[in-house]
């Protein structure tokens, strides 16, 4: 899972079928900092995210698996972040990679 910053919409009339009806977002990927990391993706939206959001979403196969229809989708928002508390003195460094890096 990885944070990101919903910046912007995708209108496709043309598509795959099993996409009619499902929202498109453009999102901004986020590092554990909250801060912009990464180029902006277009992910499918099953949450009624909108712009500003702070949002999490999932990669790759994993993210077709947020539709029951299992879409031809990269990447798929699953959730809204409302606060990030992390005490990194306390984190092991090799986790913190794992957790903000390998997901």
């Amino acid at each position: 899972m990885r944070f990101a910053r919903v910046v912007g919409t995708v209108v496709a009339t043309i598509k795959d079928p099993k996409l009619h009806g499902e929202k498109l977002l453009l999102i901004q990927p986020l590092d554990d900092k909250l801060k912009e990391s990464g180029d902006i993706i277009a992910a499918i939206d099953v949450v009624s995210a909108g712009p500003g959001d702070i949002v999490y979403y999932t990669l790759s196969r994993e993210a077709a698996f947020a539709l029951k229809s299992v879409p031809p989708v990269d990447a798929a928002i699953t959730g809204f972040v409302d606060t990030v508390n992390i005490e990194w003195e306390k984190v092991d460094e090799d986790l913190r990679k794992k957790v903000f890096e390998n997901n």
